[in-house]
């Protein structure tokens, strides 16, 4: 992959935040970590895969339809 070419995460802008903590698998830790290093050569800033998880769940909110639609205020049971 051409590190030139452009990523679907584009530059991080400046934004106030606040510190999450989560869980994920080791093979999605991995593939964050892989992630930051094509970003920071794509757009020659060094950046960690913790600072790029917010962008990439804002960017996934932002285009799910479902989500922006509002959906429905109810959440259904699961199986009992």
């Amino acid at each position: 992959m051409s590190t030139t070419k452009k990523l679907r995460l584009g530059p991080l802008p400046k934004i106030e935040s606040i510190k999450l903590t989560f869980v994920c698998p080791t093979s999605l830790k991995a593939d964050l970590d892989r992630y930051a290093v094509l970003h920071s050569q794509a757009y020659g800033e060094a950046v960690d895969a913790a600072v790029l998880i917010p962008h990439m769940l804002e960017a996934f909110m932002a285009g799910d339809r479902g989500f922006k639609r509002g959906g429905s205020s109810k959440v259904s049971p699961g199986p009992s």
